[in-house]
């Protein structure tokens, strides 16, 4: 699924208008859709009433006609028209007709009818404001708002956005309308991925032809369009058939990275899993990994990686492998930011790289490490990994994650996983795919060092490293979601993804 700015959404509109569908019957499509939608909100006619707020424009509109449509399902439905709409209104007017009661905000001069209808409706349906607001919301608008907010008991419903919400930068004016759900119109809105609430939402046809949307390159991840990549496991196969990932990670303070990173590649069906990893952690992973095979680095000293013969052991045993992964856990002690270096910079053979944690760290003091390191890699940076690669800060990174992504995609040459709620994948050419997930339990130590893992282990199985990457994103976002339920968002460790990873892959494949 597609997800739109503002303007590629009017472009949308005018394309379908072009291709036959008129601006009113994308309207009347939309506010059918948002009617049958609210059934599980009003599942019988003497259930419950409707409150529809109304405001000036398109989306107000909308609202008018999803008010006709619940008034002739035998709902008794009020809208209450914030601001002053055309005089000549057929919406209003159809709605009127259907049985709507109509009220004026200026009729209502103690907003005493506002507040009684907000405190008896059973839903509220917000459709004031829809993606043409550009200036604060002030009074009168916002007195009427308040009166909502301190009335409602019901949950409020917003038509495509709430009021009050910037969909191109997801910022929500302090006196907008915070909603309950979201239903989405057309196309998701890039706003709701900058800034993610969390707030469930569910995106309505409303009639855009098929096919036009193409030339749109940010696309939100199904559960169809990444079982759409998952690799094929033929019948006459053996270990060698799904490749083998060669994992560089771990050290005396961060053993465990090293031991979720093996194991996840692994689970995500790498056919032979090696670890490169220090000396002195060897016999702590090697017990706990049966499945894997280890390469025990060299050490001149305690927690202190030999970055000459290191690198000679990493390099041999990256002829053989067909994917690797550097960095969780490797720390960044002087010795670890040599052995890194000296592993990527300037070698123009080898296996496909997912570049994560302290590899990245190691990197970003290096001015001209993108055009030395051979991709395109797999980066999969944090926030403050991603502003220490671009030497900027965390917030500026935040402010608009998906154009920070995109950017540094493109600058670097190199695919981009930015991570956290919504993580966002970016190829340099301009493709990107963001992840639906939002999940506070995958806010623990260890949870990246699993995805980095799923990454180089599909990776591995020959894969196209976007997709890789996508579907790494997508299934370790399943996994949590599936653990979430499980264990609660508090109690959830990154172990826990190991366990219900295969029940996630399962759900994709079936």
């Amino acid at each position: 699924m597609k997800i739109v700015t503002v303007r590629q959404m009017r472009e949308l509109e005018q394309a379908s208008v072009r291709a036959g569908t008129s601006l009113d019957t994308l309207m009347e499509n939309a506010g059918a859709a948002i009617a049958e939608a609210l059934r599980d909100r009003l599942p019988a006619p003497t259930s419950g009433s409707a409150l529809v707020l109304v405001g000036p424009g398109h989306n107000g509109s909308d609202g008018l006609v999803a008010a006709r449509h619940l008034a002739a399902r035998g709902v008794p439905v009020s809208a209450y028209l914030l601001t002053t709409r055309p005089a000549l209104d057929e919406k209003r007017d159809l709605a009127v007709a259907a049985g709507v009661e109509i009220i004026h905000a200026f009729e209502d001069s103690g907003r005493s009818k506002l507040a009684s209808k907000s405190r008896g409706a059973s839903v509220i349906i917000d459709a004031v404001l829809g993606t043409g607001r550009v200036r604060p919301i002030e009074a009168p608008l916002s007195d009427l708002l308040a009166v909502v907010r301190e009335n409602s008991r019901a949950p409020i419903v917003a038509v495509d956005i709430p009021t009050g919400f910037a969909a191109d930068t997801g910022h929500m004016d302090p006196n907008g309308l915070s909603a309950s759900e979201i239903l989405v119109l057309g196309r998701p809105k890039i706003g709701f991925f900058l800034d993610p609430t969390g707030t469930p939402w569910r995106c309505l046809d409303i009639g855009i032809p098929d096919g036009l949307d193409e030339r749109i390159t940010t696309e939100l991840m199904s559960s169809a369009s990444v079982a759409a990549v998952l690799p094929a496991r033929p019948p006459r196969s053996n270990k060698g058939t799904y490749g083998r990932a060669l994992i560089v990670a771990g050290s005396e303070s961060y053993v465990g990275a090293a031991y979720l990173a093996g194991a996840a590649a692994g689970r995500a069906g790498a056919g032979l899993v090696t670890l490169a990893l220090p000396d002195t952690i060897y016999p702590l992973i090697a017990s706990r990994l049966s499945e894997a095979t280890f390469i025990p680095l060299v050490e001149r000293g305690r927690n202190a990686i030999d970055s000459g013969f290191a690198a000679v052991q990493v390099t041999d045993a990256s002829r053989v492998a067909t994917g690797m992964l550097i960095g969780p856990g490797l720390g960044q002690t002087q010795a670890a930011v040599e052995f890194v270096r000296a592993v990527l910079l300037d070698r123009r053979e080898g296996p496909r790289l997912v570049l994560d944690a302290d590899c990245l760290n190691a990197l970003a003091g290096v001015d001209d490490w993108p055009g030395r390191v051979r991709g395109p890699a797999i980066l999969t940076p944090h926030p403050g990994e991603m502003a220490r690669l671009r030497g900027s800060t965390v917030p500026d990174v935040e402010r608009d994650r998906v154009h920070s992504a995109q950017a540094a995609a493109e600058l670097w040459g190199h695919i981009v996983v930015l991570k956290g709620a919504c993580t966002v994948v970016a190829h340099p050419d301009g493709r990107t795919a963001i992840s639906p997930w939002v999940n506070p339990g995958m806010a623990t130590g260890g949870t990246g060092d699993v995805l980095a893992g799923m990454i180089a282990g599909f990776l591995t199985q020959h894969m196209d490293p976007f997709e890789a990457a996508m579907l790494g994103v997508y299934a370790h976002g399943l996994a949590g979601e599936l653990a979430r339920r499980s264990f609660g968002e508090v109690a959830m460790v990154a172990g826990d993804l190991l366990e219900t990873l295969p029940q996630a892959l399962r759900q994709l494949s079936e």
